[in-house]
């Protein structure tokens, strides 16, 4: 990893905090699969629309590895609520249902600052819902995953769903961001130099949400109450500044007694799941989503 990283600072892109959301989006598009996996074939590669939280339709692509009907993965990219798109994460969905067996549902979910909290929570919510009552139709289980802000999206969605009593089999969780403010001990640790610094942090937030409304569980989930929510997968890297608010979920989640997972990659950084063409961790990262979600299926069918 630490080679790793010094080849991309070798490479000096300018930081995302220096550009405009529009120019950050662009950077980050150019940059996202670089050191990802090849994008695996696959016989199901759809391009779709759901219901988006604003009422207008909203991108998604669904991806299979066989003819459906199949359990569904909901997904919801990372990039901080600013950045990224279903692009920037097709590698990484393409390996989700190519290991697991589900469909993979992307979501393109609206981005700050154009549309600011909690548009991405709508059109996350929205599109859970039309998936659910697909799923219910074809007696198939239901998932909501996601990474980094998409783990936020995720554990929030799951949150939303045991609100609204909509049954999920499982939440994989991948370096997800969970608490209000960025003063853990990691953020002070691994908050410069580690891929993802404290100062990008606080340029995407800012551009997202102000900061006297951060305290909604719908932005941090870790101030929501946890009884009732579906079973937990976590994803965590060692050296990232949201460690400590992923393992502090796990913990939270455990102690309301919902059942968890968590996987905790030693001496990686955020994002590391997208570097499959130079770390080997970040195959064994995605075998332990895939697993997650065959046992989900499992746990579903008896």
């Amino acid at each position: 990893m630490s080679g790793l990283l010094d080849r991309i600072r070798r490479a000096a892109r300018p930081p995302l905090h220096t550009l405009t959301p529009v120019q950050a989006r662009a950077a980050y598009e150019a940059a996202a699969e670089v050191l990802d996996l090849p994008r695996a074939p696959l016989p199901y590669v759809q391009d779709i629309t759901l219901p988006g939280g604003d009422g207008q339709p909203c991108p998604a692509r669904r991806y299979a590895a066989g003819p459906e009907p199949r359990p569904t993965l909901l997904y919801l990219h990372g990039g901080g609520f600013v950045i990224g798109s279903i692009n920037t994460h097709d590698s990484l969905c393409r390996q989700l249902a190519l290991r697991s067996g589900w469909a993979v549902v992307s979501l393109g979910y609206r981005l700050a600052p154009e549309h600011p909290f909690p548009a991405a929570v709508d059109d996350t919510w929205a599109a859970l819902q039309a998936l659910a009552a697909e799923a219910a139709a074809q007696g198939q289980p239901l998932a909501v995953g996601g990474d980094s802000a998409g783990g936020t999206l995720a554990a929030v969605a799951a949150l939303l769903a045991r609100n609204h009593h909509l049954p999920l089999a499982l939440q994989l969780l991948i370096t997800p961001g969970t608490a209000a403010r960025a003063d853990t001990p990691s953020h002070r640790f691994f908050g410069s130099g580690f891929l993802l610094d404290a100062v990008t942090i606080s340029w995407m937030f800012d551009h997202c949400i102000p900061p006297h409304r951060r305290t909604d569980w719908r932005f941090a989930p870790l101030l929501a109450d946890a009884d009732g929510v579906a079973p937990a997968c976590l994803l965590l890297a060692e050296c990232d500044p949201v460690v400590d608010e992923g393992l502090a979920y796990g913990d939270h989640l455990r102690a309301a007694g919902v059942p968890v997972t968590l996987e905790l990659y030693r001496g990686l950084t955020h994002d590391f799941i997208k570097m499959g063409r130079a770390l080997k961790e970040a195959q064994h990262a995605l075998d332990a989503a895939a697993h997650a979600l065959m046992a989900a299926r499992q746990q579903h069918a008896n």
